[in-house]
């Protein structure tokens, strides 16, 4: 079995997933699967030794500054020409099945050349209707459209009443807490301007920051750790934090929730995902949402200690590997059924709502 699997580079969350697939789908000798990333140059992605020799493309990514979208520079920066053309040359021929992780070109490919492709990812949730929040009737198509698949397998924290799956959780194996984690807080703010990070976080010398973001070095500054983007390291560090602080992303959140820790989102503004994210959250009560993360948030959160929400998602890859296999003949709605039998809603609830 040939299966070509496209998969949306720009963020480190589809990375995640697509390693727990490659590792669920190792376990079938017979089947070949051939990768493909776009949205990032090739030496900027990191841990890619699953993938063997895979492909890159340079696709569509989305420009950001100080934590919102830049829809301008977007535009300015996105080769349309570029991406018709890789579009156009990538040939499926022969392949048994294509699968797209939100990746633009592989999706459009096989739409191209008449091919089923399956759609594996967050951003297929919403071909549902799951909780949205701002946008407008163009970014909504966009998100919608900017991967087209016949087949579209969403993922998100909640069923919602909809054939969704839950969260392909990739945690490393064999990590455990190093000790004590009540005054440890692991910071993922990409899209944020690191340098008024630190300020503020060093109004808080009673908790260990653990700051990851993208060029960033080791350095130990009293309560303060930044720490380079690392796959294994990251996740030690969530591991043994007691408290997260991230965007509206899905993946990290995801991992949070498995392991129980008390999350603090900010959505990226402009960013429909993940303001639709953030109302997910909120519905489920599952996270604090901020618009802004600053000196009266942070006090607040950390001086309000509801328990945290654990949820114990099942082993999606593992299921989606074994579907893969099978022909995809089962359907999505009896898969999701199973799936979500074996989720176990765990404790806790989080209602803070936002810091006026």
């Amino acid at each position: 079995m040939r299966i070509f699997y496209g998969v949306q580079g720009t963020g480190n969350g589809h990375l995640s997933r697509a390693r727990a697939m490659a590792r669920a789908l190792d376990h079938y000798p017979d089947v070949q699967v051939d990768w493909l990333f776009s949205g990032r140059p090739r030496d900027a992605y990191f841990d890619m030794a699953p993938f063997d020799d895979f492909q890159c493309r340079r696709g569509l990514t989305f420009h950001t500054c100080a934590g919102q979208l830049q829809p301008l520079k977007t535009l300015q920066h996105a080769s349309l020409l570029t991406l018709h053309r890789d579009i156009r040359a990538l040939d499926l021929t022969g392949y048994d099945l294509v699968i797209s992780d939100y990746e633009p070109v592989t999706a459009r490919a096989a739409r191209r050349q008449g091919i089923p492709c399956v759609g594996i990812g967050h951003q297929y949730a919403f071909s549902f209707p799951v909780p949205l929040r701002g946008g407008n009737l163009l970014s909504r198509t966009i998100l919608q459209r900017f991967a087209p698949v016949t087949i579209p397998v969403g993922l998100h924290w909640h069923h919602f009443d909809q054939p969704i799956l839950p969260p392909i959780v990739d945690l490393v194996h064999g990590l455990a807490s190093r000790g004590d984690t009540e005054r440890r807080v692991l910071v993922y703010l990409p899209f944020e301007d690191q340098d008024a990070l630190l300020p503020l976080f060093r109004q808080f010398p009673r908790y260990e920051f653990y700051i990851y973001a993208p060029g960033q070095r080791w350095r130990d500054d009293g309560h303060l750790h930044t720490r380079p983007l690392s796959r294994d390291g990251f996740q030690q560090d969530l591991i043994d934090s007691h408290w997260v602080i991230c965007n509206a992303g899905f993946e990290l959140i995801s991992e949070a929730l498995q392991l129980g820790k008390r999350i603090m989102a900010k959505p990226l503004r402009g960013q429909i995902e993940q303001l639709a994210n953030a109302a997910a959250l909120e519905q489920l009560g599952y996270a604090a949402i901020e618009d802004r993360i600053d000196r009266a948030a942070l006090a607040f959160w950390f001086d309000c200690e509801p328990v945290a929400p654990r949820i114990g998602y099942p082993d999606v890859a593992t299921a989606l590997a074994r579907w893969i296999y099978d022909g995809c003949t089962e359907t999505v709605a009896s898969l999701s059924d199973q799936l979500w039998r074996e989720t176990d809603r765990g404790r806790g609830s989080w209602k803070m709502g936002r810091v006026a």
